[in-house]
């Protein structure tokens, strides 16, 4: 018997709980120390370009395709077009390999917080601390099976009762703490020429990998390509605007990464004594840098924002890897035809044995490497780097060439006018799988390292 389709209460709902997902790890770590590669202010600047055109359009699409289907990313696809049904099986493989991956990161962050809180700020700091946390073979794998029971604890309640409840309390807490915590760190000494490097504009430093890094970022970003957005809409109410909605859940979305860069490059800076490539670190920069600085900060409540810090990140990967599971159960879900017990135990289960391998990539199967990378990194190279952007582009040329872009625009006038029609049309059409196709290669080329991009 097929199961009822849950559905998100209304329009604050479903845009806490979309924008949640966005708002995951990508915004903490990932764009302060873009924005510090690429320039800075340039770099904000052309991401905001780029999140009202390229983003917009995409995220439309795929809500789009949500709510006209009512169903996630196989069933969506196979509805419109049973010969085109791969792409939603490709896009479903998306969550099903960074859900695993994540959630160990995730375990990482929960970590951090208890140490912050127990007082232990100052262990936090040592340059070694890090690296022989995840290189003890049981630890991670404790935090990582604790983080993701948890996820799985609130995707068991349901879209209404869980989902939806959960990013209704964290989303306001976390912009609280975000906002709360880049005031503090604009104060400190030394702070504001990062407030400024991070703000204002160099055009001298604008290249096309300022472009590049800022499109990739988008995906990272925004939860494309991953069927997420496919699943979320599918629970989206038909009297539900999607033009809106897509707009407030990017003011979100973009607004906590600027935060993010706000907050940390201002501090960054100020430890480093305005040195650019303390910031240029990757995950590095939240584990190993951010712990300096808070510790640097002790004596006027460097252990209070630190813990702080390290709350509202774990709030962040919370609820993106919420929609990562709810999206993967709810694919069981349509396909197996399972009830969300069930289905929620078995990608719990399948999950925390596919995370394993990466939780162990740092310790006991550390020699196991592939073009150099870790075992983590090969999953987020191959899921990020190669899946994501072949699934917008395929996602791309199936509106624009197969179903038409009229398919959707009906769909999403439902509300009303859509006043970016003529631009989702053109920009689906052409621009972005031009645009997608410059993605897949760089970032290929940069993943192998065969070209710093």
């Amino acid at each position: 018997m097929e199961n009822k389709r849950s559905s998100f209460t209304g329009k604050i709902g479903f845009v806490l709980a979309a924008a949640g997902s966005a708002v995951g790890l990508g915004n903490i770590w990932r764009f302060p120390y873009l924005a510090a590669r690429y320039g800075g202010g340039i770099f904000l600047l052309v991401y905001l370009v780029l999140a009202v055109t390229f983003g917009f359009v995409l995220m439309c699409a795929e809500i789009a395709i949500g709510r006209k289907t009512g169903k996630s990313a196989i069933g969506a696809f196979s509805a419109l077009s049973k010969k085109y049904r791969f792409i939603g099986a490709l896009a479903s493989v998306v969550p099903m390999l960074i859900l695993p991956y994540y959630s160990v990161i995730g375990g990482w962050v929960m970590k951090y917080f208890t140490v912050f809180v127990s007082g232990g700020i100052n262990d936090a700091a040592q340059s070694g601390f890090f690296d022989s946390f995840i290189e003890k073979p049981l630890e991670p794998v404790g935090w990582f099976l604790l983080y993701i029971g948890l996820t799985a604890l609130v995707v068991l309640f349901g879209v209404e009762k869980g989902v939806e409840k959960v990013s209704k309390l964290m989303m306001p807490v976390l912009v609280v703490l975000t906002i709360g915590i880049a005031v503090y760190t604009m104060f400190m000494p030394g702070a504001m020429d990062g407030v400024k490097y991070y703000i204002t504009p160099d055009f001298s430093k604008f290249s096309v990998n300022t472009v590049l890094g800022a499109m990739g970022q988008l995906f990272y970003s925004m939860s494309l390509a991953m069927g997420i957005m496919i699943t979320y809409g599918s629970y989206m109410k038909k009297e539900v605007s999607i033009e809106g909605s897509v707009r407030q859940i990017e003011l979100f979305d973009t607004g906590i990464a600027f935060l993010a860069g706000l907050m940390i490059v201002p501090a960054v800076f100020s430890f480093s004594g305005g040195d650019e490539a303390a910031l240029n670190q990757g995950p590095g920069l939240m584990f190993v840098t951010l712990p300096k600085v808070f510790a640097s900060i002790e004596s006027i409540g460097g252990s209070i924002i630190g813990a702080l810090f390290f709350l509202m990140v774990m709030f962040a990967a919370l609820t993106s890897s919420i929609s990562l599971m709810e999206t993967v159960v709810s694919i069981v879900r349509d396909k197996l035809g399972w009830g969300r017990k069930t289905a929620c135990i078995a990608v719990f289960a399948g999950s925390a044995a596919l995370g394993l391998p990466s939780a162990f990539g740092f310790s006991i199967w550390s020699k196991v490497k592939l073009a150099g990378m870790s075992i983590l990194d090969m999953f987020d190279f191959f899921s990020n780097s190669i899946l994501m952007p072949a699934v917008a582009l395929l996602t791309s040329l199936f509106i624009g060439y197969v179903i038409k872009p009229k398919s959707l625009t009906d769909e999403i006038e439902l509300t009303g006018r859509f006043k970016k029609k003529t631009m989702f049309s053109v920009m689906i059409k052409y621009v972005c799988p031009v645009f997608i196709v410059l993605i897949l290669i760089s970032s290929v080329l940069d993943g192998l390292g065969i070209a710093d991009i």
